[in-house]
Formats: structure tokens, sequence, C-alpha cells
């Protein structure tokens, strides 16, 4: 009887361990707000280093690669001199809306962030300054 005993208690106890050892984790993104539309942008804070994060742009775009020069100090005369903001429609800005296209088979590139690119739209929509 003790061995009985024994067995349905190690399967009871082995049992309970497996189905406590269940675990679900549940991914929660964090949401990011928006920012303060009433909040200055900086460019050379705030939206500079969105191109040099991580190579994010100036992999491809850096001094005399043949695209825009995204890089520290350059950037905002690149985005001026091509003319890549809009500012009658600030969505329709090459520098907002290029980096959030899908990903093509000839062209990949890093796309902003929802964060970066609510901050780079704010930025147009303040006037696209060189803060």
């Amino acid at each position: 009887m003790k061995t009985k005993s024994k067995i349905l208690v190690f399967t009871f106890l082995l049992a309970m361990g497996l189905i406590s050892s269940c675990q679900y984790d549940n991914i929660i993104e964090p949401v990011t707000p928006p920012p303060n539309p009433t909040d200055t942008v900086s460019f050379v804070n705030q939206i500079e280093p969105i191109f040099n994060n991580n190579s994010n742009c100036t992999a491809c775009h850096f001094t005399g690669g043949g695209h825009s020069d995204l890089t520290t100090g350059n950037a905002y005369n690149s985005i001026k001199s091509m003319g890549l903001v809009n500012l009658s429609d600030p969505e329709a800005s090459i520098i907002y809306w290029y980096p959030n296209l899908d990903n093509s088979s000839d062209h990949t590139w890093k796309k902003y962030t929802a964060e970066e690119a609510q901050l780079v739209l704010q930025w147009i929509k303040q006037g696209a300054l060189n803060n």
C-alpha cells in the first residue's frame, strides 16, 4: 500500500509541476505617446540623431555617397537643398514618408520607429527649422 501511495503522491506532484511550469508570456508593445505638439522639436538634438542612431540612415546616406548626406552637420543642408521637406503638406515630405515604405527587393533600408516618425513629422509641421 505504501508503494501505491508513493506512486500516487509522485504522480500528483509531477502533474502539478508540469501544470505550474506552463507559462505564457504576453508581449505587450509599449505605446509611444505622441510628442507634445507645443514642445519645440530640435533638429540638432532630436532629428539629426535619428539618422545616425545605429547607422540608421548614414550607412548609405554619407558624405560623397551619391544620396542625400544625412551625417551630423550635413543633414539639414542636404534635406533642404534636395527638397525633402514639404511645408505645405508635411505628410508628403520625402524625409517623413520614404523611410516608412515597405522594403523592396532591390533596396532595403531601415525604418523610423513610431516615435521617430512622429518627431520628424512634428519637426516639419513646426517649419523644419535648423535649431
